[in-house]
């Protein structure tokens, strides 16, 4: 069964910085995109930053030139988001999604870790 873990949440004060990191596990053929989006409190799930398999990448306009997504060059299965100037607006729960084959393409995803930026 194909998992995904995440690390790296937690406390920081404004300007401070974070790396979160996702690791998928289990048996599939390839990883199509990685992803991560976050919640803040009563809102939605939005897409935060997204890296296919090609090393293409996009970003949400409140996080362009603070966080950087990459998967980790010795191991595909691993993607991790470095966050720079961390704003109080950046607290969320973080989720870290992908698309994976197995026999089809599936959704996964990851069980959300907590960060949370203090002014």
């Amino acid at each position: 069964q194909v998992q995904l873990m995440e690390s790296g949440g937690g406390l920081v004060q404004a300007g401070g910085s974070l790396r979160l990191s996702c690791a998928a596990s289990g048996s599939f053929f390839s990883i199509n995109v990685m992803a991560w989006y976050r919640q803040h409190p009563g809102k939605e799930r939005e897409l935060v930053a997204r890296i296919t398999s090609g090393g293409s990448t996009m970003y949400a306009d409140s996080v362009k030139g603070r966080f950087t997504i990459s998967i980790r060059d010795d191991a595909k299965n691993t993607v991790y988001m470095q966050m720079n100037s961390l704003e109080p607006e950046d607290t969320a729960v973080y989720y870290c999604y992908a698309i994976i084959r197995t026999t089809v393409d599936f959704q996964y995803w990851g069980q959300g870790t907590q960060v949370t930026v203090s002014s």
